[in-house]
């Protein structure tokens, strides 16, 4: 019996991220850190120079260690393959892009970190996960629990614990963007640009 048959690739975008994110986590590990530094990071970098454009998305793939990366891919191979069901692998990956994009862009202009990895995503994820059965102008009690804890945790984590080695600003950032898709997709099926290129 060929046990492979029985294995199955059930969330295209997911696990591909997922692959994709393993990948760059050993390159850095044999390179010291050089490839996250490089490519899959995002800092404050000369607007002249083309890898800062492509890091604004690239820094979700990278991860500084295996603590950090498995600690955000359990919670996204947990609740993303439920997301890139009900929402489509295209959409998904717009919102991952997005995500990233307004995570990068911030902490560009407002801060002189380096980030790396996927936990705004994942932030974005859960946050959306909430959504996921409720009906038009209906506010989900789960969402507001989420949105309870968050705050919470990240008050204790950033302020009376003062852990300054988690960009917090990722989280929150893709809290509000998992929220705004969350409404978006209440009263639309897709991105109008996706839309457009099916048809």
């Amino acid at each position: 019996m060929d046990i492979f048959s029985n294995i199955q690739y059930n969330s295209v975008l997911i696990l591909s991220y997922f692959f994709i994110s393993l990948i760059a986590l050993i390159l850095n590990t044999f390179t010291s850190g050089t490839t996250n530094r490089v490519l899959f990071s995002s800092y404050r970098s000369s607007p002249l120079n083309p890898l800062t454009y492509i890091r604004f998305f690239t820094h979700a793939l990278g991860h500084t260690g295996w603590h950090h990366f498995s600690s955000n891919f359990l919670t996204m191979l947990l609740i993303g393959p439920m997301i890139e069901e009900k929402y489509g692998s295209i959409n998904l990956l717009v919102m991952l892009l997005i995500t990233s994009l307004v995570i990068g862009l911030f902490n560009t202009i407002f801060s002189n970190y380096s980030i790396t990895g996927a936990s705004g995503n994942v932030y974005m994820l859960i946050t959306l996960s909430s959504f996921s059965n409720i009906s038009e102008g209906k506010i989900p009690i789960t969402l507001i629990l989420i949105l309870i804890f968050y705050i919470l945790s990240e008050f204790k984590d950033r302020l009376i614990e003062g852990n300054k080695t988690t960009y917090h600003t990722g989280h929150l950032l893709g809290a509000v963007c998992g929220i705004a898709f969350g409404f978006y997709f209440l009263y639309f099926k897709t991105f109008p640009f996706i839309q457009y290129m099916i048809k």
